[in-house]
């Protein structure tokens, strides 16, 4: 399935009508009516898959990895990085079916991957017992777009998503959070509800703002924000879900999570709020990013930072967005971008910061942080320099302490093809073909992208990928 009619399923009819179906979700080029730049500052290589898409998954046996193996071509998938630099991926839109989600989790080590848990067929789902009860046969139901964290003490941490509700294929957001034990190899099932065809969908219970309690909880939700902070919580924003009352469509909600209960921190208790900017790189108490989904992430310190995604500007249209926010445990600050949606990009100069650069709209791009601090993201669906709307794969850096990006990587038009190269062999004329909806890694050998939803060259039209790349900053 494509992400155009996964959106569709949630989100008001006019923002459908604005923006859930632009971009990479099966059109064909678009971009090619600008002038089109690429550059490379960066050396990418590609690590592994395949140039094609809709390739399936090679499994071999549980657990056991081998240089043969690679998860299928996937979209909407999760990720984690452990204690030891292991790279996990979970769940997505695969090919086996049409409508296909999974739920099968795989390892990478560095140099393979394994099939660790899960099953290799689609649309299974949940199998759990008590909260908190850890089992073999435990497992989360196959689903997209969840918002995911690693603890301190390796456990990988996974909450709600668009998830497989019943044997027929149906599909909902859910709320349920689920513990992996990596030691251990089990899962479990620690609270929240799990959506099924019978269960009633999940209003946010709030709370009083800023006070945690064993009672909170938010509503059911996918395509999330998140962050975790120095001290180990788990925070998230937003997503398309359930408010206070049960309503459904985009949030601007921010909430804590401290591995016992949830703090609703900031935000409102309903959908549909517009943005409060306030001042440009100025704190204050009113301010606050509008609702949205699929936003980009980093954190810095004890600060969090959100960028762009699909949701509702200062004037309360709905649509891509490209503003930069900061969040100090307080208060937001509108650090960059513009305040109404459909910004194009403004590249500058090749592989140069500077004030006025900033990238186009866009949702569901991925992003990194490198050793230095400075904060990457690639691609996304949105909008290129010459305002064309479709995939991209621009590659942007930002230094959290001066205030500017860079174009480093890829090119200012939509819809571009990626360059492979060797297999395994870095070269600085590789890049990634445009992209959304991919997952990434970070760890201590670089910054690491699998999957998401491109466009075939030769006939231009959207599908799954499974190629694996790695740069080194």
């Amino acid at each position: 399935m494509n992400t155009c009619s996964r959106a569709k399923l949630g989100i008001l009819a006019v923002f459908v009508a604005l923006t859930a179906c632009g971009g990479s979700g099966g059109s064909t080029n678009t971009g090619s009516s600008g002038v089109s730049s690429a550059i490379n500052f960066i050396d990418w290589t590609w690590k592994g898959g395949s140039e094609s898409m809709s390739q399936p998954g090679i499994y071999g046996s549980k657990g056991v990895a081998g240089p043969t193996y690679i998860p299928q071509a996937l979209e909407g998938a999760v990720s984690w990085t452990d204690n030891s630099g292991n790279l996990w991926l979970f769940g997505g839109g695969g090919v086996e079916t049409s409508f296909a989600d999974f739920n099968d989790l795989w390892k990478f080590d560095g140099t393979n991957w394994a099939w660790m848990n899960g099953s290799n067929t689609a649309n299974q789902l949940s199998v759990f017992g008590a909260a908190g009860v850890a089992d073999p046969t435990y497992f989360p139901s196959a689903r997209q777009y969840s918002a995911t964290w690693a603890d301190s003490a390796g456990n990988l941490w996974l909450f709600g998503g668009y998830v497989r509700t019943n044997a027929s294929g149906n599909t909902a957001p859910s709320s349920d959070l689920w513990k992996y034990n990596t030691s251990t190899n089990q899962w479990a099932w620690m609270s929240g509800v799990i959506a099924t065809s019978s269960s009633v969908p999940q209003s946010g219970s709030y709370g009083a703002l800023g006070v945690a309690s064993p009672s909170n909880s938010p509503g059911d939700r996918w395509s999330s924000s998140s962050w975790v902070d120095p001290l180990g919580n788990f925070w998230m924003f937003g997503g398309n879900g359930r408010d206070s009352a049960g309503t459904y469509s985009l949030l601007n909600d921010l909430w804590k999570f401290d591995g016992t209960n949830w703090t609703w921190m900031n935000g409102s208790d309903t959908v549909g709020q517009s943005g409060t900017y306030g001042t440009i790189k100025t704190p204050d108490a009113a301010n606050v990013p509008g609702a949205r989904m699929a936003a980009i992430s980093w954190v810095e310190g004890n600060n969090l930072w959100l960028f762009g995604g699909v949701g509702i500007d200062a004037s309360g249209n709905a649509g891509n967005l490209n503003d930069l926010w900061k969040f100090d445990g307080s208060n937001w600050t509108w650090m960059n971008g513009a305040t109404t949606n459909g910004s194009s990009g403004n590249y500058g100069t090749a592989g140069s910061a500077a004030a006025s650069n900033v990238p186009g709209a866009r949702r569901y791009g991925v992003s990194w942080k490198d050793s230095s601090g400075n904060f990457w993201m690639f691609g996304g669906s949105g909008y290129d320099a010459t305002g064309n709307n479709g995939g991209l794969n621009d590659l942007w850096k930002y230094d959290p302490v001066v205030g500017h990006w860079a174009w480093m990587s890829g090119t200012n038009a939509t819809d571009q093809p990626g360059t492979y190269g060797t297999l395994g062999v870095s070269d600085p004329d590789n890049v990634p073909g445009a992209r959304d909806i991919a997952v990434a890694w970070t760890n201590i050998s670089g910054l690491w992208m699998f999957g998401g939803q491109g466009v075939e060259p030769t006939t231009g039209f959207a599908g799954y990928y499974n190629d694996f790349w790695h740069f080194q900053p």
